[in-house]
């Protein structure tokens, strides 16, 4: 299903407002109603929010603008994106950033927790806003903040994934949380984006690197041609011999992304629907191989 709506632009940018929703879903559900605070340029506004809360002496809320602020920090690192990744992707950029702020502003938040345990909430809240993040950027947009200050250090060949990069700013911020308020609340906020972290980066199918070992009898220029051309993904070939058989075996060996890994398979099931292939995940690949992040 996720394949098929990548098919397109509009597949791809709806894909990624809904990413901001189900974001929007794990934050307001889960993480706020505990007082708690996730990472990145959205866990600075969280921080900023309950501070200027606190010197109005609102207790409680129902509307977060720190949503509002987000989209107010957004508007220089859209800038950058405009200048550096493309207007296509300023644009997609532009209606997730809104949708981001628009959807953590109008989900309403529980006046009380809907899960009592806080570290249950942190996990499901990281995750699930971890997950909403990676759909984003699957869909080749982000919401702004440190995803799209990220994403333009890996284009420049910075050798962090997002999640990481999340991680080292986030340590910056949670020892300021750490000064102006309890213990409880930094060590569950630090367990909050962990698990936002790993599960950005497992949802983030194009930071994912694989790689593939095709076991073909056939030699077909389409299934090279498709690799080398529409891909464009170097390809090295051996010659083999299958030991039961006899028989001369080609070896075709290349390396992808996780989401290419799916048009990878369908060329390759209608050129030889006997063809062997071995996909192994989380290759640490190095050298001249293109990261391509959305």
């Amino acid at each position: 299903m996720i394949q098929r709506a990548m098919k397109s632009g509009g597949g791809r940018l709806a894909m990624a407002v809904v990413g901001a929703f189900i974001y929007a879903l794990g934050m307001n559900l889960f993480v706020v109603p505990q007082g708690l605070f996730t990472g990145g340029l959205m866990g600075l506004c969280q921080l900023l929010r309950t501070l200027i809360l606190q010197a109005m002496g609102i207790t409680s809320m129902t509307f977060d603008f720190a949503g509002v602020l987000l989209y107010a920090m957004n508007i220089p690192l859209l800038i950058l994106a405009y200048r550096s990744m493309g207007r296509t992707f300023f644009r997609n950029t532009l209606i997730c950033a809104s949708a981001y702020s628009l959807f953590t502003s109008i989900v309403p938040i529980p006046a009380a927790p809907i899960v009592e345990d806080v570290l249950t909430s942190c996990l499901l809240g990281g995750v699930i806003s971890g997950v909403g993040t990676g759909l984003a950027l699957t869909g080749g947009c982000c919401g702004g903040g440190l995803e799209l200050l990220g994403l333009y250090l890996s284009k420049r060949g910075a050798k962090v994934t997002i999640g990481q990069f999340n991680l080292a700013f986030n340590a910056v911020l949670f020892v300021l949380c750490g000064v102006l308020f309890d213990l409880p609340t930094l060590i569950y906020s630090v367990l909050n984006t962990i698990f936002s972290s790993m599960a950005i980066d497992r949802a983030h199918r194009q930071s994912i690197n694989v790689q593939v070992l095709i076991f073909t009898k056939l030699e077909s220029e389409e299934l090279d041609h498709f690799i080398m051309s529409d891909l464009h993904r170097g390809l090295t070939r051996w010659e083999g011999k299958g030991v039961y058989t006899g028989e001369p075996t080609h070896i075709l060996c290349v390396c992808v992304n996780k989401y290419e890994i799916d048009d990878l398979r369908e060329v390759l099931h209608r050129v030889d629907p006997k063809a062997f292939f071995i996909v192994q995940e989380g290759v640490h690949v190095s050298s001249n191989f293109e990261r391509r992040l959305s």
